[in-house]
């Protein structure tokens, strides 16, 4: 298998412990390539990848004939852009989430996606996680009966972490931005649906949103979501229907939050609860994602996370954006 020889542009934090080893440790990926001006931050990559290659502009990471593909971990604001680029040089793209600020970018992107007949995806590694699968199996295939409610939390506290794009407004910081995407997009992706009748409170710092409260629906289902990056770490989902509840441990995190596990609550033959659970202790959405990313390229088939998918998730976060009442 010859490998898809991967460069990252920027020496984020967020590559450096998550992204950057997942390519490495992925099978029929290398590791080949990091873009940064600071010799001080390529030296923490260099240590579990002793042959990277360090450019020293972004440019000339896209100029690199070696490489096929580029993960993109900059500031959300640069997203389109940088993913528009390295198309036009060439190469596959895997771009952090969101990978646009509107939903209206897309044309941008999905036009330079077939232009270059080259692929482009957000990095929504949630969906590469089998308790996803799982779950939306179970739901489809009536385990819980006709699904009645669906709930989403997910929220952690940075608010003493001023100078982080998360909090920046320029740089297209906030919770929904962050991570609303996660709470949004697995519900669409288990129901196959999208949400209407949306509603919501949104709570703002520096012109960048905390906390916010949305309500809605998925088909005849109620759905209920908070986010927030001023309250203590917490992330869960269930999917409540007439026989039965699925909920879900560490939906968005596994194995940083706690281990994924997926639990099925029924009624069995006795009038008693039931509750059986799979549980992935070791399975890592990084390197899956990078593992699917490898094959649709090397194979020419479907990405599971296409932009069109990625598409719907940002516009209910623009919808919401558009109603929520300030609080």
């Amino acid at each position: 298998m010859t490998p898809v020889k991967w460069g990252v542009l920027g020496a984020s934090k967020f590559a450096l412990n998550y992204m950057a080893p997942a390519i490495h440790a992925a099978e029929g990926a290398e590791f080949a390539a990091l873009a940064t001006s600071s010799a001080d931050k390529a030296a923490p990559f260099q240590a579990f990848c002793s042959n990277l290659r360090v450019h020293l502009s972004y440019d000339d990471l896209l100029a690199d004939p070696e490489i096929d593909a580029i993960y993109i971990p900059l500031p959300n604001h640069m997203h389109v852009d940088w993913t528009i680029k390295a198309l036009e040089a060439g190469k596959h793209v895997l771009c952090e989430k969101p990978i646009a600020m509107q939903e209206a970018e897309f044309d941008q992107l999905i036009a330079a996606r077939d232009k270059s007949g080259l692929l482009a995806a957000e990095a929504y590694m949630i969906l590469h996680h089998p308790q996803w699968h799982l779950t939306r199996d179970l739901v489809q295939q009536g385990m819980i009966g006709k699904l009645t409610h669906v709930s989403g939390k997910f929220s952690f506290d940075n608010r003493k972490d001023t100078g982080n794009i998360r909090n920046r407004p320029e740089t297209g910081g906030g919770g929904l931005r962050d991570i609303g995407v996660y709470v949004f997009g697995s519900a669409r992706f288990v129901t196959g649906l999208e949400a209407n009748d949306i509603s919501a409170r949104v709570r703002y710092e520096n012109r960048v949103d905390v906390v916010a409260d949305v309500q809605g629906r998925f088909g005849d289902a109620l759905y209920t979501a908070y986010v927030s990056t001023r309250m203590h770490p917490y992330q869960e989902m269930v999917f409540h229907g007439e026989k039965g509840v699925i909920r879900l441990t560490a939906p968005f995190n596994a194995r940083v939050f706690g281990e994924a596990r997926v639990e099925l609550h029924t009624v069995g033959h006795t009038g008693g609860g039931t509750v059986s659970t799979q549980r992935f202790p070791a399975d890592d959405h990084y390197k899956l994602q990078v593992e699917a990313f490898g094959r649709a390229v090397r194979e020419g088939g479907d990405y599971p996370v296409p932009l069109e998918f990625s598409r719907g998730t940002q516009a209910m976060i623009d919808k919401v954006f558009e109603v929520a009442s300030e609080v």
